[in-house]
């Protein structure tokens, strides 16, 4: 790296030079307040002097046991040189603080860790053993650590076996490697009775929540990071899946894909030995529903979007499918239709499928004249039927549709600030002109080219490069505009009562009436909402950043905490769990009374079992940097610095500088970055080079990559290790020309090693002898605004050619700490590697040359920058570095060998050690064992220079540590839950109090309705204690002498016939209250029949009488668990009282499916006759 500044002038008034000093033996006592102690975790004991022979030494690889080459002839000076040494005052040992103060408040930085002391016997106590039982375990490298940790950003992570700041979860499925769900990523959730469903992209899965606490049965073989999952079936291969609907009635779910079809499974999916294609499921000969079982396939499915996906799907109250999808493109299958293609028989699927294909309604058509549509055409992304009112939701990003569930007439569309539209959809002016200018622009370019034949072909190809650049800019900068709207909508629900919430990206959730009125607006969180559930009086709302948060229907916050470390994208309330599922594919289950005394029983037992379900890792991580001033570097070079220290070591991280210069090149990078491209050349040269060093492919893999301009950081994983790491990000941050450009900067990889947050950055930072200041800021802007929000290059990229680039999403969303601190203060563990250009002060080139030929590093410790701003907590506060005994790394003269060739040339160039690597543990106290409390603990093994390598002004570096990792096993951890809410007797009681059912009366079981005039359902709430949710379905309807008549059948998800009109349908009671429930008939019904979307409909008076059996079904606030009682209704033209009890069949009772919401079987009794009967 040539400097444009002699920095010998800038050095400004030095010092005199010191008079050679006589070394001294390390081994010779001294005083115990003369040095620094450090933590001792280990037992061993063994002896060790600074000067003696080490295992890990590698041959010209400078560490505190070999001097520095000065010339050919010097080995034997020095081997002479290796007793030599300093004082303890000299190497950098100070006092250690008092037990009960804090680390971080001792003046100044430190070697080794603080603990306590131990001494010979006169008071006094050798280097040697003060290196094993201050500086670490044998074989580790004492270390200094700066000053101004443990504050503020710099505060280590707080962790804990249990997290104290959210209610203990139900893991389902424990976070999984990102690596390991390519294709099968989960993207939704519902959850019906004692089923649990997934869509995801390969299909969908389901979990049996009666098996939730079992392992996975012997023999089978888990998907790749499901290992720790509860026990799940999958489905047959499936293009991805969008949206769930459940239809309880059916036993059914239904589900839309991305390829425009929706598909039906069978909830009741057979775990013993069968291949049924009829219930669409086949199974091996497990009986526990655990796992084992083939693939279930689907039972009716058809194309219901041609070359668009179904984004969003709902069953309306009246039994109807009405889907969504691009364009405003909505959709609506009649029960008529689906009640056909479901009695069908299996081999006759194909018949089933064209009948659902041409008897859909188009809702576009309906309102589409000469060719001019009134409806909004956003993409339909969200959809939800109000029961409550009978109306159907639809929304896009910045707009909202009403509609009537039972005309299918549109009400009204509105904004998000809750104002009626009146537009139509047609081609804007500006959108017109646009295409015209370009069409313009095109002919006028043509005809230049064509005359301007001197212009040379490469001066044409620049310009059309450079066109094509500003084309994709341009169309990259408008996404992410639009995407940036912080107003759009992401999630929507309907409450119990017929309040409509919906989440905005800027983190604000508004409330809505049935009529679409915005009601008010609330704010507890400035990340974006995913999500959002209702259940009873509460409404869960899921974040971006991972944190769910609890409110009541008046908007006020109940409760939060991070339930997730990544967005929560989905949540769906089952048995007394809400259940969430996060971006990366983890599913947790929080009880629906969190937070609440039931939380903390269940923390302090999982707590105390801790010892059951932590475990502990140890991994070596070799950690190499090489500023390699544009140059390229020979095999033997490369094994030198790394293929010798790789083999013992189970991770590989290389940070390199310099890569690729020059003022065309950093340009180019930095256009290349503004649309998310990457890489060069020689960064791929780097990386092939560096991999077929390590044997790729055969011993290790590459993990992740990330350059910027000259700037490159690679991990590469050894296979065995390779399982337990992934969720690889990358990151940069550009320090140079105003943070714009990356010719100083960092790069950085974040990954998980067995579930705990690793970071690494390779850093670049201002040069100069006098630019300290500007080094601290560098550090100071990386540490705080680098973020990891893009993934990295993978694997894959080492099949890409030489001159190829990466490609990056250039609206990726990166995960931000809830509370706004730095990403690098939320990892367990954070490695500082790079040429941070830090120099020696107050020394001239001669008087380092003589100290570097001399070994007094010590001496030239004292001058170091680094040091001494670390000391003051200026930079790299509270991070260690281990002791340096190498030669100083910068700067040499190319391919001069030893000590020699330190720059001679007219600047003289004062050596320093410009390429270090830091680190960060969790450690609080230097003192702490690893444990929940302090899962990543490291040591260093190594730090040495290879000092044989020429290829560049500046050395490699290297660094082993030695990581122990403590982590959950989550399926034990998952079973010592369930064995304690299955055995404790407070939990159980608790438990027991979520399921109680509040005691309800309802007013009549029998209505008959003869006009339009409405019958009065009364539902009274005995309970004076808890809330009474109630809904009213349809269990099933009949047209009384009709063929077939006995027969009682239910639409989707009991929705209720037509010529009926139940208002509410949903509700919540509050304890001693009542409620009237309006059922009356609509006489004059519309018949329909579609072909092709196409309604053909006519209005009649249908003579025929009806029945149905409506359910009233009763839960309570705190669980699914519910209770029901049927009610029987019968239209009929003309009767008198007299005639009733001779008019009512009893026989047609035993017909009706007797299944309640959920799935399961009612509790309530079946009747067998008509009671208080209403004659309006």
């Amino acid at each position: 790296m040539e400097e444009k500044k002699d920095e010998e002038d800038a050095a400004g008034d030095l010092v005199a030079r010191p008079p050679y000093r006589k070394g001294i033996s390390y081994s010779q006592p001294f005083n115990l307040d003369a040095f620094l102690p450090g933590a001792a975790r280990r037992n061993a004991t063994r002896k060790q002097n600074l000067g003696g022979d080490d295992p890990t030494t590698r041959r010209h690889c400078y560490t505190s046991d070999e001097s520095a080459p000065c010339s050919s002839g010097n080995s034997s000076r020095r081997t002479n040189r290796r007793h030599q040494s300093a004082s303890l005052e000299e190497t950098g040992f100070h006092p250690p603080p008092p037990p009960t103060q804090s680390l971080h408040a001792s003046l100044g930085g430190s070697f080794g860790n603080h603990h306590c002391d131990d001494s010979d016997g006169d008071g006094t106590l050798t280097l040697d053993r003060a290196m094993f039982e201050f500086g670490g375990s044998p074989g580790t490298v004492p270390e200094f650590m700066g000053s101004g940790g443990g504050v503020g950003i710099f505060r280590v992570p707080a962790r804990a076996a249990m997290h104290t700041g959210r209610p203990p979860a139900l893991e389902v499925r424990p976070h999984p490697l990102r690596e390991t769900q390519a294709g099968s990523f989960l993207r939704i959730i519902a959850c019906v009775g004692s089923q649990l469903w997934a869509g995801q992209e390969s299909g969908l899965r389901v979990w049996n929540l009666k098996s939730v606490f079992e392992n996975w049965e012997p023999g089978v073989m888990a998907r790749k990071g499901d290992e720790k999952s509860a026990p799940f079936n999958e489905s047959c291969r499936a293009s991805p899946t969008l949206c769930l609907a459940v239809d309880a009635a059916n036993g059914l779910i239904w589900s839309g894909h991305k390829d425009g079809k929706i598909r039906s499974w069978k909830m009741e999916l057979p775990f013993a030995a069968s291949d049924d294609p009829v219930s669409g499921s086949t199974a091996a000969a497990s009986n526990s529903g655990c796992g084992g079982c083939l693939p279930f396939r689907e039972g009716l499915s058809w194309q219901a979007h041609h070359r668009s996906p179904v984004r969003s799907m709902v069953i309306t109250s009246y039994g109807e499918i009405w889907s969504g999808s691009d364009g405003g493109a909505i959709k609506v299958w009649p029960w008529d239709a689906i009640g056909k293609a479901l009695s069908l028989k299996a081999e006759e699927r194909h018949i089933a499928a064209l009948l659902m294909e041409r008897s859909y309604i188009d809702l576009r058509s309906k309102f589409t004249v000469n060719g001019v549509c009134t409806l909004p055409s956003f993409d339909v992304k969200y959809m939800a039927s109000d029961d409550c009112s009978s109306k159907v939701w639809s929304a896009g990003s910045l707009s909202f549709a009403l509609w009537d569930s039972h005309s299918r007439d549109l009400l009204k569309v509105f904004g998000i600030d809750g104002q009626v539209e009146t537009r139509l959809d047609l081609p804007s002016a500006q959108d017109l002109n646009v295409e015209d200018e370009m069409k313009t622009k095109s002919v006028s370019s043509s005809k230049k080219e064509k005359s301007q034949g001197s212009v040379s072909f490469f001066q044409r190809s620049r310009n059309a490069l450079m066109g094509a650049a500003d084309v994709v800019r341009r169309v990259a900068v408008k996404g992410t505009s639009i995407m940036e709207d912080q107003r759009r909508t992401e999630a929507i629900s309907v409450s119990m009562v017929g309040m409509i919430w919906t989440g905005c990206s800027n983190g604000s959730v508004v409330q809505w009436d049935g009529n679409g009125n915005r009601m008010q607006e609330c704010q507890h969180h400035s990340s974006s909402v995913k999500s959002i559930c209702t259940y009873g009086p509460r409404v869960w709302v899921g974040y971006a950043s991972g944190k769910v948060q609890i409110m009541d229907l008046d908007g006020n916050l109940l409760g939060e905490w991070i339930a997730h470390s990544s967005a929560v994208i989905k949540m769906a309330i089952g048995g007394s769990y809400m259940y969430t599922l996060a971006h990366h594919g983890g599913i947790r289950g929080w009880n629906i009374r969190s937070s609440g005394p039931l939380d903390d029983l269940l923390r302090t037992e999982l707590a105390n079992k801790e010892q059951a379900y932590m475990k502990l890792e140890n991994i070596k991580i070799l950690v190499g940097t090489w500023n390699v001033g544009q140059g390229r570097a020979s095999p033997n070079s490369l094994i030198s610095w790394l293929g010798s220290a790789a083999s013992e070591v189970g991770l590989v991280v290389v940070g390199l500088q310099e890569v690729e210069m020059g003022a065309g090149f950093l340009a180019m990078a930095a256009a290349k970055e503004t649309v998310g491209l990457e890489g060069s050349g020689n960064g791929q040269w780097w990386l092939n080079a560096i991999g077929k060093t390590l044997d790729e492919g055969s011993s290790f893999q590459r993990v992740g990559s990330r350059q910027l301009a000259g700037l490159l950081i690679a991990a590469w994983a050894r296979k065995g290790l390779r399982q337990y790491i992934g969720d690889v990000d990358a990151a940069a941050a550009p320090c140079g020309f105003g943070r714009a450009i990356g010719n100083k900067g960092a790069v950085g990889l974040r990954m998980r090693v067995y579930d705990r947050s690793i970071c690494f950055v390779n850093c670049h930072f201002a040069a100069h002898l006098e630019a300290v200041c500007r080094r601290n800021a560098d550090f100071d802007h990386v540490y705080r605004t680098l973020s990891f929000s893009r993934p990295t290059t993978g694997a894959h990229g080492a099949s890409a050619g030489p001159t190829s680039v990466q490609l990056r999403g250039v609206n990726a969303v990166g995960s931000q700490s809830d509370d706004g601190k730095p990403e690098l203060s939320e990892a367990d563990m954070v490695v500082f590697l790079g040429d941070f250009n830090y120099r020696l002060n107050s020394i001239t080139y001669d008087e380092a040359r003589d100290m570097i030929s001399q070994r007094c590093f010590d001496w030239l410790r004292d001058k170091d920058q680094l040091r001494a701003e670390m000391k003051a907590g200026r930079v790299f506060q509270g991070m260690r570095e281990g002791q340096i005994k190498f030669p100083p790394t910068y700067k040499f003269e190319r391919n001069q060998p030893g000590l020699s060739g330190y720059d001679s040339g007219e600047k003289k160039r004062i050596p320093a050690w410009c390429d270090r690597i830091l680190y960060r543990d969790s450690r609080s106290i230097s003192a702490a064992d690893c444990s929940s409390e302090c899962p990543v603990v490291s040591s260093i093994a190594m730090y040495e220079a290879c000092m044989d390598v020429t290829e560049s002004d500046h050395k490699p570096v290297r660094c082993i540590f030695c990581v122990e990792i403590s982590h959950a096993d989550e399926f034990i951890r998952r079973q010592e839950y369930g064995h304690i809410i299955a055995s404790n007797d407070k939990i159980k009681s608790f438990i027991e109090e979520c399921y109680v059912v509040p005691e309800t009366t309802v007013s009549t079981d029998n209505i008959i309705l003869q006009d339009q005039e409405a019958s009065l359902l009364g539902i009274s709430n005995k309970c004076d204690k808890y809330n009474a949710v109630f809904k009213i379905i349809c269990e099933g309807q009949s047209n009384v002498g009709a063929e077939n008549s006995m027969e009682f059948s239910a639409s989707c998800s009991f929705g209720f016939p037509f010529w009926l009109e139940v208002q509410p349908a949903v509700g919540i009671i509050k304890p001693g209250e009542s409620i009237e429930v309006s059922v009356r008939l609509d006489e004059f019904c519309t018949k329909e029949e579609t072909v092709d979307g196409i309604p053909q409909n006519w209005q009649c008076q249908d003579t025929m009488e009806k029945e149905a059996v409506l359910l009233v079904v009763v839960t309570g606030t705190d669980s699914t668990e519910s209770t029901s009682q049927r009610i029987y209704v019968r239209h009929c033209f003309s009767i008198s009282s007299d005639e009733v009890g001779q008019r009512v069949p009893s026989r047609r009772i035993q017909s009706i499916n007797q299944h309640g919401s959920d799935g399961s079987k009612t509790l309530s009794d079946v009747t067998s006759g008509f009671n208080n009967i209403i004659v309006p």
